[in-house]
């Protein structure tokens, strides 16, 4: 069977697709590209001096790793020169970035989380950069608001990521179906390695920091004891698989099925709603989860129907096989 490309995928389904337009492509094209850069970064960051941290602090008052910040840059450059974004927003920026006017604006808003993980980079474990495309509510023509990138999850065009590991992958999702791409670094291309990606309705991983245990309420513990009992619906106890990089292991739960967690706790007053940034990280991954068959919630609702009140809010996230993912929000109802 011959080798397909991401775009000649997308030109494939554009029946099934609204989103394969030619604005939406060349968006694609430049995420690609930005991807391909990252990437070849990634691979020699042991030899190069894009290790440590930049001694600056972002707006989650997190220290900047010096890939961070070289992923974050690279993306900004390559997209606002694109003529299809109208806006863009970052993990590692407080505020819009805005399109300058020296180059043509569109009607698409992306999101991104440019280097998740990245603190794992020096013990070599996959990392990955998340993205979201929306399209503005405004007219064109004026400047874009708030309101126009404060949407639904549900709201979104296409939502997909990269992950830089033993190969680089490329996974995303117009909202039909759910397809993996390998860079074939031979011909510098991603090709069509994981069609119609499927997440088994019962995992058997569960994905979750226990060290956190002593901050944790009630439904958190009893939840992460199931799975851990030999008496779950399962059978036999969950397998514990926790590296630090939430595009890893959700990567790997997502075809091998499985549970990641990352519930909210007590150890900051200030941060009672969860860790997760809703809109760069737990909104793209439940898209592309549910259109594999999965499920992901904060505990008691539906990540895609949260109704974000920031650009930085930050929600529990769990996210997995639709069966235990149904576990885990019967603990909440009970525990409510």
């Amino acid at each position: 069977m011959p080798s397909i490309t991401v775009i000649e995928h997308l030109l494939l389904h554009q029946k099934e697709s609204p989103m394969a337009t030619g604005r939406f492509t060349r968006l694609l094209n430049e995420l690609i590209l930005a991807a391909k850069i990252i990437s070849r970064e990634v691979n020699k960051a042991g030899l190069v001096d894009v290790l440590g941290f930049t001694g600056e602090i972002n707006v989650q008052g997190e220290e900047v790793f010096k890939l961070d910040e070289f992923a974050n840059r690279v993306l900004i450059h390559r997209l606002e020169r694109a003529g299809v974004l109208c806006a863009m927003a970052s993990e590692e920026n407080a505020d819009l970035i805005e399109i300058p006017s020296a180059f043509p604006a569109g009607e698409y808003i992306l999101i991104f989380d440019p280097l998740d993980g990245s603190s794992n980079t020096e013990s070599n474990v996959s990392i990955g950069t998340i993205f979201s495309i929306y399209r503005r509510k405004s007219p064109a023509g004026k400047s874009v608001t708030m309101d126009d990138v404060l949407q639904k999850g549900s709201d979104q065009v296409a939502a997909g990521y990269f992950v830089y590991g033993s190969s680089t992958m490329m996974v995303y999702t117009t909202g039909q179906g759910v397809h993996g791409f390998t860079l074939d670094p031979s011909v510098g291309e991603f090709l069509l390695s994981h069609p119609q990606i499927k997440i088994p309705e019962r995992g058997k991983i569960y994905s979750i920091n226990e060290s956190y245990w002593n901050y944790w309420d009630a439904p958190t513990r009893q939840v992460v004891s199931y799975f851990k009992s030999p008496d779950n619906e399962r059978g036999q106890p969950y397998n514990l698989r926790y590296i630090g990089s939430l595009v890893a292991g959700f990567h790997r739960n997502l075809l091998a099925g499985g549970i990641f967690m990352y519930p909210a706790d007590n150890r900051d007053p200030k941060k009672p709603r969860g860790k997760l940034r809703l809109m760069c990280k737990a909104a793209p991954l439940a898209m592309i989860v549910e259109a594999a068959g999965g499920m992901a919630t904060d505990g008691k609702m539906r990540i895609l129907d949260i109704e974000p009140q920031e650009l930085h809010q930050r929600v529990p996230l769990f996210i997995g096989s639709k069966k235990d993912i149904q576990k885990v929000m019967a603990f909440y109802q009970k525990g409510s």
